[in-house]
């Protein structure tokens, strides 16, 4: 028996829900998201809040219904609250920054990483050595998140490089004479 989708999704207050087919839509103050069903599940929407039920007793209805239930718990989460994702850099001379939508990041390489900022992602570097990312969409701010910290992944030596700000990294000891 899914734990997850057993309870049902509340609808925060100024999101509009709706449900056509297979498709799920709401539509928020920070934009709308869309999502595709799975034929497995069944969703309605029932006094303020999405209700997930599985259409049948076989494995992949029962796995698909508790991920459903936490993909709209995400989508409506993110049209109302929005999702945040910070990175830190560390490392001499290492150092970021946003002009337009273009994210510059200088990482001890011979050029400068010129980054795209996509559209539906909000960027910002209040100091030079940490990066703010938040959007609507939970996936697509952790994606732009990873290909940042991609670009100079953090080093076990000296902890230089592009780490999120709740990680930590396992410092290893350097050589010994």
């Amino acid at each position: 028996m899914s734990r997850v989708g057993k309870h049902p999704v509340a609808i925060p207050q100024g999101v509009e829900v709706a449900i056509a087919g297979q498709q799920l839509t709401a539509k928020g103050k920070l934009g709308q998201l869309s999502l595709a069903l799975p034929e497995e599940v069944e969703v309605s929407k029932e006094n303020g809040t999405v209700v997930v039920k599985p259409l049948g007793e076989s494995t992949q209805a029962r796995a698909l219904w508790g991920t459903t239930r936490a993909n709209i718990n995400n989508v409506l989460a993110g049209v109302s609250k929005g999702f945040v994702r910070n990175l830190e850099i560390s490392g001499v001379g290492y150092r970021a920054a946003v002009s337009g939508k273009k994210l510059t990041l200088q990482l001890g390489y011979s050029h400068d990483v010129v980054f795209d900022i996509p559209a539906g992602i909000n960027i910002k570097c209040e100091k030079p050595t940490s990066i703010e990312i938040s959007g609507a969409d939970k996936q697509q701010v952790g994606q732009v998140a990873a290909k940042i910290r991609g670009f100079r992944p953090p080093e076990p030596y000296k902890g230089k490089g592009i780490k999120y700000s709740d990680e930590t990294i396992r410092r290893k000891e350097g050589k010994k004479k």
